[in-house]
């Protein structure tokens, strides 16, 4: 299995008094590719620290692992390749990647941070989802 560019599931200090709870939700059935959820992460928790000032002030985990293996057939291109290239015909292919598949309506991203910030936090994750392959709404957790 190739190895995942997605190490860290949990950024900031989670803390009691954080009141609220927004969630980044899936609007289809996907999956999401390893690279795509760590670009996420990174634009989640730049944009959360650039509007709520510290990784102290936010706690952020991604809610989703990439466990599904993706496979590529390559397919030989050029003069000559159909002679030794065999088609689909036992095709099984080797690992490119791995994948998160995601439910519809199913949280990808949770944020938890104090009462009032709401607006940040919804901009926040509006910025983090242009970085996946879905169209994502926000909703305050309950």
């Amino acid at each position: 299995v190739p190895g995942s560019k997605l190490h860290t599931f949990q950024t900031g200090t989670l803390r009691p008094e954080f009141s609220l709870a927004v969630n980044l939700l899936a609007t289809k059935p996907v999956q999401i590719r390893h690279n795509a959820l760590e670009a996420m992460r990174v634009a989640a928790t730049k944009a959360l620290t650039k509007a709520l000032g510290s990784e102290t002030s936010f706690f952020m985990k991604i809610l989703v692992f990439p466990h599904h293996v993706l496979r590529e057939n390559s397919m030989a291109t050029g003069a000559g390749a159909d002679r030794f290239q065999s088609g689909m015909r036992m095709a099984f292919g080797r690992p490119v990647g791995t994948a998160a598949r995601v439910r519809e309506n199913q949280a990808i991203l949770t944020v938890k941070t104090s009462e009032g910030k709401y607006s940040e936090v919804k901009k926040a994750l509006k910025i983090a989802s242009s970085k996946l392959p879905v169209v994502c709404k926000v909703e305050i957790a309950t």
